[in-house]
């Protein structure tokens, strides 16, 4: 079975979704998992991550107990 790229290149086109919070020119803070940039704004406290990262992450949590 061939392997996909979780992270796909994204479209320079592409806006992409509104950072949560986040005000136009704040940077980005990076995902802990990948070192990605998130939709969470540089000063959020906390663990990030990255929408694919995220959802990984919600993946293993579900099925664990």
């Amino acid at each position: 079975m061939p392997r996909t790229d979780p992270h796909p290149t994204p479209d320079p086109d592409d806006p992409g979704p509104e950072a949560p919070g986040a005000e136009a020119g704040e940077p980005h803070a990076d995902c802990v998992e990948c070192g990605r940039p998130t939709a969470y704004p540089a000063s959020r406290p906390g663990i990030v991550r990255c929408p694919v990262c995220e959802w990984q992450e919600a993946q293993r949590s579900a099925c664990s107990g």
